[in-house]
């Protein structure tokens, strides 16, 4: 490769880092633009949920939840708040990512650039988001729980950095297969619903196994609920993020291990989807 080459290759990475830049700080800023209360409401939001759910599925169907492994705690809306920031950003990073490009077809029609960076810079904004509701939850179990969270806050950094390669991988696919099947946004809020209630936010491993026993015992069903149950990727970030923030302990290292070859494999997989499909897109907008 020639110094020219070399030197056009590297003004064009500069060219596409600052343009991946420009456009995360822009779907940033878009977020809350003109509300009164700006980005409070990405806590507000949450927090409604929280309560919704703490209410229905702790005080009224009072689902039972194991005392945190280190911490002791036993508090049902800490518990489930661990889970609904969680979920609510491996399913709100991988919709902006889907519907990215659709969002920004006027664009791909008249500038050519990487198109991944729609994808990309959608997604790195709601991890931006994520972040701050993640300190927020820190300073809040540091208050209830005491000072000792902060020794496996560190572990957050990799655990993120897991989840937004999973979450980007899914939402690079989705968003140049939805280019082509425009049914494809529907379906997802409908299995988003359903993955939601398969993932465990509102409900414990140990509700599954208790459910798996009772067949076995009573109706002689052998099914496998637990397996099937911790084979969904959501619900093993899910239960990392619990053991950190709510159980103030280390993940085990089967969890670190089926995380990490969600996420590459998500990665991977996206990313050659996307290569393939995101050609021709001009044509198909």
């Amino acid at each position: 490769m020639s110094r020219l080459e070399r030197t056009q290759r590297r003004a064009e990475r500069t060219t596409t880092l600052n343009l991946l830049r420009n456009l995360t700080l822009r779907e940033i800023r878009a977020q809350y633009k003109r509300t009164a209360l700006g980005r409070v409401w990405s806590l507000i939001n949450p927090l409604a949920q929280i309560a919704v759910y703490s209410i229905v599925f702790g005080l009224l169907i009072q689902i039972p939840v194991a005392p945190g492994s280190n911490s002791g705690l036993e508090l049902f809306p800490i518990w489930i708040g661990v889970g609904v920031i969680a979920w609510g950003y491996i399913s709100g990073a991988i919709s902006a990512g889907m519907g990215s490009m659709l969002a920004n077809a006027g664009l791909l029609t008249k500038v050519y650039f990487p198109r991944s960076v729609l994808p990309v810079s959608a997604v790195l904004s709601s991890t931006f988001t994520f972040g701050t509701e993640l300190l927020v939850l820190l300073a809040i179990m540091v208050l209830v729980g005491g000072p000792m969270v902060l020794l496996y806050a560190p572990l957050l950094v990799p655990l993120l950095a897991l989840t937004l390669a999973f979450v980007m991988g899914i939402a690079m696919l989705l968003s140049v297969a939805s280019i082509y099947f425009r049914d494809i946004q529907h379906l997802w809020s409908i299995f988003s619903q359903m993955w939601m209630y398969a993932s465990g936010v509102m409900f414990s491993v140990e509700l599954v196994r208790g459910a798996e026993e009772r067949l076995a015992s009573q109706y002689g069903l052998d099914l496998p609920l637990v397996t099937l149950f911790q084979l969904n990727p959501a619900e093993r970030f899910l239960e990392a993020y619990r053991n950190i923030l709510y159980d103030f302990a280390v993940p085990s290292w089967d969890i670190w291990l089926t995380l990490l070859c969600w996420s590459v494999g998500s990665l991977i997989v996206g990313k050659l989807v996307f290569d393939r499909l995101a050609r021709n897109i001009v044509e198909e907008i």
